[in-house]
């Protein structure tokens, strides 16, 4: 499967919570995208620089509440734009 910046999210979304600091891991993101884990991982890193992930040192990741509200605008088309 091909992950796009937005089934990351969405992936992450299922997988942790801003609220209650819930975390899970970059490999086990991955794994429930059936994804390649670099592919990932350079979505995190961009996701991460818009704010809309936390990443940790250790290698867990979690979704943000800004990220959490803009999947819940439920649109058919979402624009992620770097802040590069």
């Amino acid at each position: 499967m091909t992950a796009t910046r937005r089934t990351v999210l969405e992936g992450l979304a299922a997988l942790s919570d801003a609220d209650r600091r819930e975390t899970t891991t970059r490999s086990a993101l991955a794994a429930s995208l059936s994804a390649d884990e670099r592919t990932v991982d350079a979505h995190l890193d961009r996701l991460a620089a818009c704010e809309l992930v936390r990443t940790y040192p250790d290698g867990r990741v979690r979704i943000t509440i800004t990220g959490e509200e803009l999947l819940a605008l439920d649109t058919d088309e979402l624009a992620i734009v770097d802040p590069e």
